[in-house]
Formats: C-alpha cells, structure tokens, sequence
C-alpha cells in the first residue's frame, strides 16, 4: 500500500488546511477549506484533482472554500452530520464510528465534541495520523464555544489515547502563544522547555511546527497533563478530578 502525501497548506492569518493525496489510486481530499487561493494553487501545481473536501467542524474559517472547491473540482463533501445545514455543499454526513477511504487507506471518524458540538476528528489507521481540527492543537486546545469542560476534556481522553506514534495535524498555528502559557502551569517541564524552543526555531525559519506526535503532545501539553503534580500543585488542585483541571487550565489560558 502506498505512502498517503500529506500537504500542510497555510492559509488565511495562522489556518492550516490539509491536501491528502494517494499516489497509487491518484486520488486526492482536502481536510478544511479556510481559503480558495492556497489550496487551489498546490492543487494546479501538482495536477491533481480533488475527490473529496473533509471538514471537521462548522467554522467558516475551514468550510468558507468548500463550494468554490466543489465547483472547480467537483469533489464530494463530507462533514459533521450534527451541523447538516451549516456546512456548505455537503453530501454526506459523518457520525462517530463512521469510516470512508482515498483509495485502499481508510479514515476513522472520531466524534470529539467541546469547541463545537458536532466536531469530528480523523484518523487515518494505517498511516496512524490525526487530523484534529480545532479540538487539539500542539500545546494547547480550542476553546469551548459550544461544549462544556466535562465533554471538551472526554474528546480530549480519547485523543491522547490513540497510539503515541501518531502524527498530529491542527487546524491553526498557534503552538508558540500555547507554549508559552504552558511554561506558567508547569515551569520545570524539561520537554515543554526544549519543545517550545524547537517551536520557535521553526517558526523563524518559516516552517509549520506541526505535525507532533501524540507521544510528545502528552509530554507537553498542559491540556493533557491533568495528573501532573505540578501542574496541580501551581493551580492548587490537588485530589480533584481530571476535568476540574482542565477546567481551570482553559479558564486560565482563555484570559492569558
């Protein structure tokens, strides 16, 4: 089976969107849609069609180019069946548990609701990659617009819990502002240290700072390190459930 061609496309202010393309069937999707002109002109560069659009959530900036893509290309577009209606030009809704496939590799459909309600990830099981949208970023996570914590931190669980090779792709940069709240919750985390250093040894040299494995995602960001001693000693919340932490993390990183 051939190696998936995953392009990390910068568009709008700090959006990634994701061109997937598979090689051996020539067939080719884009996860999120933030801008036309970006994923248009990788599009036309390589020569490749597009099958399918994969949006993980509702927010126009990673739907606002669906319709412009699907006219150009012709592509089928799948996202959340809970938001049929506010994506536009869907034709297939997806549910938690929900499989399609580009070519022989086929994609898992994880229902991670809490930044929206009807949020969904995509795991793409031979390749073992991730494609989060605006639930996990790298050092951090979305806010709840829609969602509470209890739910925000259960899709969370489940993220973390996919094996650690994982390659994580998020739909912002925002790694750098993520990491540098980080180091106020938890200060003496020597790989939280050297990551934020990598991170900004990328971003001077132009580069996206992810895709991250989900391994060191757990070694780093806060948002996942509920049980740290430290992280609850500085918030002093020692003996409290894991999603009470996570609570004040969010709370604190929405105002810092």
């Amino acid at each position: 089976m051939s190696v998936l061609d995953i392009r990390i496309i910068r568009c709008r202010t700090d959006n990634y969107a994701f061109i997937v393309h598979d090689p051996e069937s020539g067939q080719t999707m884009v996860v999120d849609t933030p801008e036309f002109g970006p994923i248009d002109a990788e599009l036309e560069k390589e020569g490749w069609g597009l099958d399918l659009i994969v949006n993980t959530h509702h927010h126009h900036d990673h739907v606002d180019a669906n319709l412009a893509l699907k006219e150009k290309y012709g592509a089928k577009v799948l996202g959340p069946k809970h938001d049929e209606g506010r994506i536009p030009g869907m034709d297939r809704g997806l549910r938690d548990g929900d499989g399609f496939s580009l070519g022989d590799h086929k994609f898992d459909v994880i229902a991670v609701p809490g930044h929206t309600l009807g949020h969904l990830a995509y795991y793409i099981c031979d390749q073992k990659a991730v494609f989060t949208g605006d639930t996990l970023f790298s050092l951090g996570c979305g806010r709840m617009f829609e969602g509470d914590a209890e739910t925000m931190w259960h899709s969370l669980d489940l993220l973390r819990h996919l094996p650690d090779e994982t390659l994580m792709f998020c739909g912002h940069e925002y790694t750098l502002n993520n990491g540098e709240f980080a180091l106020t919750v938890e200060p003496n985390n020597k790989a939280l240290q050297e990551r934020v250093a990598e991170v900004r040894e990328l971003l001077r040299a132009g580069k996206p700072t992810i895709p991250v494995t989900i391994a060191r995602e757990k070694e780093t960001n806060p948002f996942l390190r509920p049980e740290s001693i430290e992280i609850r000693e500085n918030l002093d919340m020692m003996g409290v459930e894991n999603y009470r932490v996570f609570a004040e993390l969010r709370q604190r990183k929405d105002n810092f």
